[in-house]
């Protein structure tokens, strides 16, 4: 199967034959995906060379004229490292984009800390008006890349990653989706997390939703899926554990709730290993993860 990275140069690649106002902007980094893309429409492919501040600045000049960016590197060069130039240049000239990000939280450990990036969604949660798509499944991210290019002017991040869920769901690029009815917890997965969070509560009493847009955040799903399960919840993400408590509090105000936030630890860890290696030491593995949300929400097997 291919990965969702591998289906991010094809699909924007027609979407720049099919749509005059799109444009691709990259700093080097999968530059040989555009390059008969680029043959097609030169005026529209612009490589701006290992300058990530540079990659957003243009991003936002070719907005201000009238063209949809889409603009493509790692996530800790897209989010991190030019995110004044994410901050000024696109969100307070209110320039939209769509900032599409590869390697995730650790996809690449041979990389090194340079190339890992969990706190890129906590990171944007500083400014105002942006969505983020979070895809589990490279047909996902197909759907949600189309979205974005299609939101008008909006600011969107579509976070990619090559962890992947064994099969795509329908998307829709707002609302959560129930995959398990139970009653004794709500455990929220978000992307590629969802195989394993299923795996994990196999038996257990628990709804689980399925997030594949997490900003805006879909506190109506939550606050229904609570109604019958109750109103203990778990969110599991596959970045900055806590990422998106507040969010969930915030949908929950009304009521007495408990939040748990699993997701990638703060602690560095500096020998890289393999990416198996970094799910299991954040405790992101299936048994890891049974254990803290059955012991968090006391869920018991259906009887």
């Amino acid at each position: 199967m291919d990965t969702m990275r591998d289906r991010f140069a094809p699909v924007v690649s027609r979407l720049l034959d099919e749509d005059p106002r799109v444009a691709v902007v990259l700093a080097e980094i999968g530059v040989d995906g555009f390059a008969e893309a680029a043959r097609r429409h030169p005026d529209r492919v612009v490589n701006v060379g290992i300058r990530e501040q540079l990659l957003v600045g243009a991003a936002a000049g070719l907005a201000l004229t009238g063209l949809r960016p889409v603009v493509h590197t790692f996530a800790s060069f897209l989010v991190e490292r030019p995110f004044e130039q994410v901050k000024l240049d696109l969100g307070h000239q209110d320039a939209g984009a769509v900032l599409v990000s590869a390697a995730a939280s650790f996809d690449w450990p041979a990389g090194g800390y340079t190339h890992m990036a969990p706190g890129d969604v906590a990171l944007l949660d500083t400014l105002d008006g942006w969505t983020v798509h979070v895809p589990g499944h490279p047909d996902e991210a197909e759907t949600l890349l189309r979205h974005a290019v299609a939101a008008g002017d909006d600011k969107v991040y579509v976070r990619l990653s090559l962890q992947s869920n064994g099969r795509a769901l329908p998307v829709d690029g707002q609302r959560f989706r129930t995959v398990r009815e139970g009653r004794s917890g709500v455990v929220v997965a978000v992307g590629p997390m969802l195989d394993t969070v299923l795996a994990a509560t196999e038996g257990l009493d628990v709804t689980v939703l399925y997030a594949t847009t997490v900003r805006p955040f879909d506190g109506g799903a939550l606050r229904r899926a609570t109604q019958a399960a109750g109103t203990d919840v778990v969110l599991v993400e596959p970045y900055l554990a806590g990422t998106s408590t507040a969010a969930a509090n915030d949908a929950l105000s009304e009521v007495p709730h408990r939040v748990l936030g699993l997701g990638v630890g703060r602690r560095e860890l500096r020998r890289y290993g393999q990416v198996e290696e970094h799910v299991a030491a954040h405790g992101l593995d299936a048994r890891s993860l049974r254990e803290r949300i059955g012991g968090f929400v006391g869920a018991a097997v259906p009887a």
